[in-house]
């Protein structure tokens, strides 16, 4: 069969509110989100937020032929939402759904220049997204389908995950190869009711390539580690807490309960990525590795790239593209963990979720002219550094 599309990418969209902050630090932020306060900001971006955009729209930019797949309201923000999508490309929108009875899902982004994000978000149509969305003539078009932020859709997580499950395994039916991302969710809500561990247990036997960060991942399979993490690091950056004998085991659980590849995405820490058997490599699907062997039983720590941060909308969701975009070009293992805190460097350049993402040459001609990376810490005593390819080695692999 003819593939119309290199990658599907489905899940959750919604309309980004982002005023610019930069001038202002988190100190004069949190000062000011007082009853009665007023804060002068910058003018307001609108740009689209959510899985099926930040990590479509980048693949889009990244060279990669994308089919998108999410649910909108027919009402304003869901119309900005088509605009927007559309002007990244003819046809890109062809795929959304539009549901006249729901309100398109929006967010408000406060993005201080020098602390990571505070949200506002209204779930709207996610909470009603459901496996009828994903069309098997659409996805079976493609080589590779990714699928987004579970926990902020309502239907992935009721009923014990079935319609995530179900939607994975027909993926997996139609040969493609599959990817997933998670997303944080308070865990006072419906989805920290939910029993992650169990859904991700039914789940990661059909995903292939697994993306989520690795507080996301903490929250569902240790919370009780994730709780201790939180309290130890006192409203600071709970990922700089996290050890690297942690993230090295959490990447073999994941693998154990039947991911093929898994990266943890670390923040300005990096990425980590940790590979399973050649077979299970070589059955990866469609857009599975040429070399399977090559791709085999590593484990891997990308640094990150040094850049002036503006802003971190859509850094996790620019790195998954990356790894995604690498891995359907038939890159190496060790170009694709690259690649992906290559685009991840590039996209917080910029306030909004895509304007920092450049092209697949641009970015690798940055990465190859001698692109500075943040090299002064070492993830572990067991860890080496692989000069060549500039990244460190763990004892995994």
């Amino acid at each position: 069969m003819t593939r119309q599309y290199d990658a599907v990418v489905a899940g959750h969209i919604c309309l980004d509110i982002i005023p610019d902050l930069t001038t202002i630090s988190s100190t004069q932020f949190r000062e000011h989100l007082l009853p009665g306060k007023l804060l002068e900001v910058g003018s307001v971006t609108f740009s689209t937020g959510g899985c099926v955009a930040n990590t479509g729209l980048a693949l889009t930019k990244l060279g990669i032929h994308v089919r998108l797949m999410g649910l909108i309201g027919d009402d304003p923000f869901g119309r900005a939402v088509l605009d927007i999508v559309d002007s990244h490309g003819r046809h890109l929108a062809d795929g959304m759904v539009v549901d006249p009875g729901t309100d398109t899902s929006y967010t408000i982004i406060f993005s201080p220049k020098d602390t990571d994000r505070f949200f506002l978000h209204c779930p709207g149509a996610n909470a009603r997204f459901n496996a009828g969305d994903i069309r098997d003539d659409d996805i079976a078009q493609a080589r590779l389908f990714h699928f987004g932020y579970p926990p902020l859709l309502r239907m992935m997580f009721e009923q014990g995950g079935a319609q995530l499950v179900e939607i994975f395994r027909r993926a997996k039916q139609l040969g493609l190869t599959t990817s997933l991302d998670l997303a944080v969710f308070d865990p006072t809500s419906e989805a920290g009711s939910a029993d992650w561990e169990c859904i991700l247990c039914d789940v990661l036997p059909y995903v292939d390539v697994f993306l989520p960060n690795i507080e996301e991942t903490l929250m569902m399979l240790r919370p009780a580690t994730y709780q201790e993490l939180a309290l130890m690091s006192a409203g600071a950056n709970a990922v700089d807490f996290v050890p690297a004998d942690l993230v090295s085991d959490v990447g073999r659980q994941v693998l154990a309960m039947g991911a093929k590849i898994v990266g943890l995405k670390l923040g300005h820490r990096g990425l980590y990525v940790r590979t399973g058997a050649e077979s299970r490599i070589a059955d990866a699907g469609l857009a599975a590795p040429s070399d399977p062997a090559a791709w085999a039983g590593k484990e891997l720590w990308a640094p990150c790239f040094r850049v002036e941060v503006l802003g971190t909308t859509g850094a996790g969701d620019s790195t998954v593209a990356g790894f995604l975009a690498a891995l359907l070009r038939s890159e190496t293992l060790e170009r694709a963990v690259t690649a992906a805190v290559a685009v991840g460097g590039c996209n917080v350049e910029a306030a909004d979720a895509l304007s920092g993402v450049r092209t697949w040459a641009e970015t690798w001609y940055r990465v190859e002219s001698g692109w500075a990376r943040h090299l002064s810490s070492v993830p572990g005593p067991e860890w080496r550094f692989d000069e060549l390819h500039r990244l460190w080695v763990g004892p995994a692999g």
